[in-house]
């Protein structure tokens, strides 16, 4: 819309509150004329065109995949077929009060996504007020604390990777992805998408564009002598132009590939606990950072997290890249036997070539 034709809208709506109408209702009563099965939405088609308007904007398809399946779960059942201007805060409560307490993590996102379905629907002139923002007054308090994805304690990584990634061969993306990650300490999307123009194999850095980011920052990882022989033997024997950790069929490794492996090695391992996720290394790396005397701001820069405090990020200018350098090699070396991968050694020691079967 021009700014003329903006200037001429609101003029119309001035005319229309002297004369005592109101413009929504206004807009409400011409909708009604001419679109009559627009006028009385239902939740479940207002959640799908959100859901289609907002997943462009998500970088992440298994987001897109997850934020409408949360509420096909959870929420259509209950509310789906209901009309917008029928659903009552009572109605929103009921909806979340059997995972309230139960699933907290679960129930906050539900709540969320309903809370941007109802806000667009108020946006939209379909409702008055928007029911969830009130529920707080409905349901209990919540007191459980969110729950963790699993993660591996850093001091059972050497074991694990011992067991299950020791004689890698070339070929095994699964195995050779799951290592750069942990000796990285990057998010599963970051490795999984790597391709090889992010490497500099010669000043050892690996430079993830801020496209693929999920902070949407450019990041900077310094690489530690194993993992910078690690790409080096893959790069010797690249099995895709482009991707360093292709899957069988040449597309992007599968998260649910990594998930699936590692879900195969626990059943098998001595290593006790709950299954550790993917994701939970990053913690496992935070925790050998924080007992080993590393500073949270080099460690905090290693995981690429967002600066929340706003005067603290106006100062943080500096990925402190060579400061971190020391840091990842000492992780490198902590999870990494000495009898598999001496300094005299090269990485390549690691691996096994399929061709000598």
């Amino acid at each position: 819309m021009s700014i003329a034709e903006a200037r001429n809208k609101a003029s119309e709506m001035r005319k229309l509150i002297d004369q005592g109408i109101d413009p929504i209702d206004a807009r409400k009563k011409e909708r009604s004329e001419f679109e009559p099965d627009e006028q009385s939405l239902i939740f479940e088609k207002a959640a799908t065109l959100v859901h289609q308007e907002l997943k462009s904007s998500w970088k992440n398809e298994k987001h897109s995949a997850q934020w409408i399946s949360t509420l096909r779960t959870y929420v259509f059942p209950k509310l789906g077929s209901k009309k917008l201007e029928q659903i009552t805060p009572a109605d929103c409560a009921e909806v979340l009060r059997p995972i309230w307490l139960s699933k907290v993590e679960t129930a906050s996102r539900t709540r969320q996504r309903m809370h941007t379905v109802m806000q667009w629907a108020w946006a939209h002139g379909y409702i008055s007020a928007n029911p969830v923002a009130v529920i707080d007054h409905i349901l209990p308090k919540q007191s459980h604390r969110p729950e963790h994805q699993p993660a591996m304690p850093w001091r059972q990584i050497k074991q694990f990777l011992s067991e299950n990634v020791q004689n890698l061969e070339i070929s095994d993306s699964t195995k050779a992805c799951l290592l750069l990650l942990i000796l990285t300490a990057t998010r599963s999307g970051e490795a999984r998408n790597a391709t090889w123009d992010e490497f500099d194999l010669v000043g050892r850095v690996w430079n993830v564009p801020a496209e693929r980011m999920k902070t949407g920052v450019a990041h900077r990882i310094p690489l530690s002598t194993t993992a910078n022989e690690l790409v080096r033997n893959l790069a010797n024997h690249r099995l895709h132009d482009s991707l360093v950790f292709p899957s069988p069929r040449g597309k992007v490794l599968s998260d649910m590939t990594l998930t699936a492996f590692l879900r195969r090695a626990h059943a098998t391992s001595d290593i006790d606990g709950r299954t550790a996720t993917v994701h939970g290394f990053r913690s496992s790396f935070r925790d050998w950072a924080s007992e080993n005397g590393y500073s949270r701001d080099l460690a905090e820069r290693a995981l690429a997290h967002t600066v929340i405090n706003k005067v603290e990020a106006a100062y943080h200018r500096t990925d402190l890249l060579d400061q971190r350098r020391p840091m990842m090699e000492a992780w490198a070396n902590q999870i990494m036997r000495k009898s598999s991968l001496k300094k005299s050694q090269s990485m390549s020691s690691f691996f096994r070539d399929p061709k000598s079967k």
